[in-house]
């Protein structure tokens, strides 16, 4: 069993920059696909980014080149850059810890884009 903590967001102007942050417990993430999603109110639930085991990342079509997904496994922890936000990246932001089948979740970070 995975437990996952989201940290890092907040209010940010457009054009503003927030790195968040996954601390997982309870087990070593080395072997484990770790993500973001996102969900903004009205809106489902979507991929944000995400990082396989072998460092190969996937985002999605509206955040590349803008957003940043990375792992550090020494210490256990996931990390999201996002740059040059705007007011539709304003969602609450999940990480998410996949492997075997299973997926495991986090209780969320809000971020807000808005002037």
């Amino acid at each position: 069993q995975v437990q996952l903590v989201e940290s890092g967001g907040g209010l940010v102007q457009p054009g503003g920059s927030l790195r968040l942050s996954c601390a997982a417990s309870g087990n070593r993430i080395t072997y484990y696909t770790m993500g973001w999603y996102r969900q903004a109110p009205g809106r489902e639930r979507e991929l944000v980014a995400s990082i396989t085991s072998g460092l190969k990342t996937n985002y999605a079509n509206s955040v590349k080149g803008r957003f940043t997904i990375s792992r550090d496994n020494a210490k256990n922890t996931v990390y999201l850059q996002m740059n040059s936000l705007e007011p539709e990246d304003t969602a609450l932001y999940y990480c998410t810890a996949q492997a075997l089948g299973r997926s495991h979740w986090g209780q969320g970070t809000q971020v807000t884009v808005s002037s």
